[in-house]
C-alpha cells in the first residue's frame, strides 16, 4: 500500500453507521484504503461486505441515513471526510468521476444522453452550452459509441446495456477527473461486451493518467484488471496485495472462497483437471433423448420496419437424461426466446420441441399438463419470479394446487421435504420472499420447481443475478439434486465459464444460429467457431491461474 504522501486517495480507519430507530449501527470498520496516482485498486467482495459503501463515502455519496461515523478520507493531501456540500459538488465530476452499475437507474429516461453529457459539463463550467454539445459527441465517441453524433440524440431506452454503460463512462470522464470510481460497471453485461468496455476504460483511464478504485463481486475480473486487490468481509477489510500474490497465494478463508467460487477461475481449473484426467463415457449415453429441438424458427415483426426479426433461426439439438446441455451467447443471440419455446411459453414459425416425444406445441389437454408437468422453469430473477405477497410455503405448493396434489397435509409435508432439498430450514416456509437474501429465493424457486417431480429444469440465466459465493452454492445444489434425482438441465447462459463447471454439452448461439455445439471439454478445447474463441477470450481471470 503506497503512504499517505504517495496516495492520491487515503481513507484511514474509516467507520461507517445507518441510523436507525435503534441508534447506529456500524456497517464499515476501520478501513484503510490508498489509491497511488496511476493505480488501478479493485475492492471486491460479496454483497453486505461494505464494498460500495466504502466508495460512497469516499464522495459523499452515502444512501438514506448513512453516515460516515468515524476516521478520515482525504483527496489530493485535502480531509474531505465532512466537507459541506458545495465542496463536494465539485469533487464529484471534476476531481472523482464515478461509473455507477445500473445504467438504467442512472441515467434520465426523459433525457436524451448526449444532454446528459453535456449537463456535466455545463453543471462545472467547464464550457458553454454550444461547446458542451460538441464535447459530449466528442466523449460519446471517445467512450467507443458508434456514431455518436445520431446517439446523442437517443433517449437511454433506446440503447443496448453495453451502449448505456458507455454513456455513463462518458459522463465519468467528462471533467478529467484524476480518480474513477468503478462501482460494478459491468456485473449485468454480456462478457464479450464487458471485455470491450473495460478495454476501452483502461486505454482512456492510462492516456489520462487516472487512478481507478474498481468496486465488484468477482475476483477474477478484480485481478484481471487491477494492481493491487483489497478483498473486504462483514465491513473490513480481510486481505490485499498484488493480484497475482492473492490468486495464487490468498491467506485468509474468505479470499480462499472467493477465489474457489469465482467461475473464471473455477473453469480453469476444470480445464486442467479434465487434461489430466482420462476420457469416461458421458452421462446419459446411449439414452433415448429427452428433449429433442428440431429446426426450430422463431421471428418478430419490428415496429416501424418492413423486415422481420428473425430472433431462432432453424436450430436443432437433443439433451440426453441426466445430462446438463447448456445453451450460451450474449444478449440477443435468441437464447432466451429459445427457451420460451421449449417450455411452450411461445409457439415456433417453423419447426419443433419434443419432450418424451409429445410435441410441446400442439399438445393439448391431458397430453399438454404431462409436458407441463415433466418440464419445469428457473428464471433469472428470483426478486421477480416469487411474488412478495404469498409466504414460501404458498409459492411452493402452488404447482401441488394447481395440478391437484395430495390434500393439505401431504403437500405441508412434501414443502417441508423440498425444502430439505435445497438446504433451507423448515422454518423458512412462514416468511415471505422479501425476508430472504437473493441467493435464498433462488433456492425457493428451484423448490417450488422441484415439486411436481419434473424430469426436465429449465434454467434461464438462473445464477447470473447472485454474487459469486451465492452462484457457487445454487450450482453446487443444481448438481447434487441432479446425481439424487436424475434431474436432466437445459442451462441458459452467457458465461462460458459457468458452462464449463456444470455442463455436459453445449450449444453456442449468435444471432439466432447455432454456430457450434457439442461436447463440453470438445468445444472448450478445441473451439471451431471464431465466434466461441472470442467469448472464451473474454473470460477474465483466467490466465492468471497458476
Amino acid at each position: 500500500m503506497p503512504s499517505d504522501d504517495e496516495a492520491l486517495l487515503s481513507v484511514t480507519g474509516l467507520e461507517v453507521s445507518f441510523r436507525t430507530h435503534e441508534g447506529l449501527r456500524p456497517v464499515v470498520h476501520g478501513v484503510d484504503l490508498r489509491v497511488a496516482r496511476g493505480e488501478r485498486v479493485a475492492v471486491v467482495g460479496e454483497s453486505g461486505s461494505g464494498k460500495s459503501t466504502t466508495a460512497a463515502a469516499v464522495i459523499g455519496l452515502l444512501p438514506g441515513t448513512g453516515t460516515v461515523s468515524g476516521g478520515r478520507v482525504s483527496f489530493a493531501g485535502e480531509d474531505v471526510t465532512h466537507a459541506d456540500e458545495k465542496r463536494l459538488q465539485r469533487l464529484r465530476g471534476r476531481e472523482i468521476g464515478l461509473i455507477p452499475q445500473d445504467p438504467m437507474s442512472n441515467l434520465n429516461p426523459a433525457t436524451r444522453v448526449g444532454h446528459q453529457v453535456a449537463e456535466t459539463l455545463l453543471a462545472h463550467r467547464l464550457a458553454g452550452r454550444s461547446a458542451a454539445r460538441k464535447r459530449a459527441v466528442e466523449l460519446l465517441g471517445e467512450a467507443g459509441i458508434p456514431e455518436p453524433e445520431r446517439r446523442y440524440r437517443q433517449y437511454p431506452h433506446e440503447l443496448s446495456g453495453g451502449l448505456r454503460q458507455r454513456v455513463l463512462i462518458a459522463i465519468a470522464l467528462a471533467c478529467e477527473p484524476d480518480l474513477l470510481i468503478a462501482d460494478e460497471p459491468t456485473s449485468a453485461l454480456d462478457v464479450t461486451v464487458q471485455r470491450g468496455i473495460l478495454d476501452h476504460l483502461e486505454r482512456l483511464r492510462a492516456e489520462r493518467g487516472a487512478s481507478l478504485l474498481f468496486v465488484t463481486h468477482d475476483l477474477g475480473l478484480a485481478a484481471d484488471r487491477a494492481d493491487r486487490v483489497v478483498v473486504m468481509s462483514q465491513g473490513r477489510i480481510v486481505e490485499e496485495g498484488p493480484a497475482a500474490r492473492i490468486l495464487r497465494e490468498p491467506q485468509h478463508e474468505y479470499t480462499k472462497a472467493l477465489v474457489a467460487a469465482a467461475p473464471s477461475l473455477a473453469s480453469a481449473r476444470a480445464a486442467r483437471e479434465a487434461a489430466a484426467t482420462p476420457d469416461a463415457a458421458p452421462a446419459g449415453s446411449g439414452s433415448e433423448p429427452i428433449l429433442v429441438v428440431d429446426d426450430l424458427v422463431r421471428s418478430f415483426r419490428i415496429r416501424g420496419r418492413s423486415e422481420r426479426l428473425t430472433a431462432v433461426d432453424h436450430v436443432s439439438f437433443e439433451v440426453r437424461p441426466g445430462t446438463t446441455t447448456a445453451v450460451v451467447g450474449e444478449s440477443g443471440s435468441g437464447k432466451t426466446t429459445l427457451a420460451r419455446l421449449v417450455l411452450g411459453l411461445d409457439t415456433p414459425d417453423a419447426g419443433e420441441v419434443r419432450v418424451d416425444s409429445e410435441h410441446v406445441a400442439t399438445a393439448t389437454g391431458a397430453r399438454r399438463r404431462a409436458i407441463r408437468r415433466a418440464m419445469q422453469p428457473v428464471f433469472q430473477d428470483p426478486y421477480a419470479s416469487l411474488d412478495p405477497m404469498f409466504t414460501v410455503e404458498h409459492l411452493v405448493d402452488e404447482p401441488l394446487r394447481v395440478f391437484k396434489v395430495g390434500d393439505r397435509a401431504s403437500r405441508r409435508s412434501r414443502v417441508a421435504e423440498l425444502l430439505d432439498h435445497v438446504a433451507l430450514p423448515r422454518s423458512v416456509a412462514q416468511r415471505h420472499p422479501t425476508e430472504l437474501s437473493g441467493g435464498q429465493r433462488q433456492r425457493v424457486a428451484i423448490a417450488r420447481a422441484l415439486a411436481l417431480e419434473p424430469r426436465l429444469m429449465v434454467c434461464d440465466e438462473a445464477v447470473s443475478a447472485l454474487d459469486v459465493l451465492v452462484q457457487d452454492q445454487i450450482l453446487t445444489l443444481l448438481g447434487d439434486l441432479q446425481r439424487d434425482l436424475g434431474l436432466t438441465y437445459l442451462f441458459i447462459t452467457h458465461d462460458l465459464a459457468v458452462v464449463r463447471l456444470v455442463a455436459h454439452d453445449v450449444v453456442v448461439m449468435q444471432q439466432g444460429t447455432v454456430v457450434e455445439s457439442g461436447p463440453v471439454e470438445a468445444v472448450f478445447d478445441a473451439p471451431e467457431a471464431g465466434y466461441t474463441r472470442e467469448l472464451l477470450a473474454a473470460i477474465p481471470g483466467a490466465g492468471l491461474v497458476s
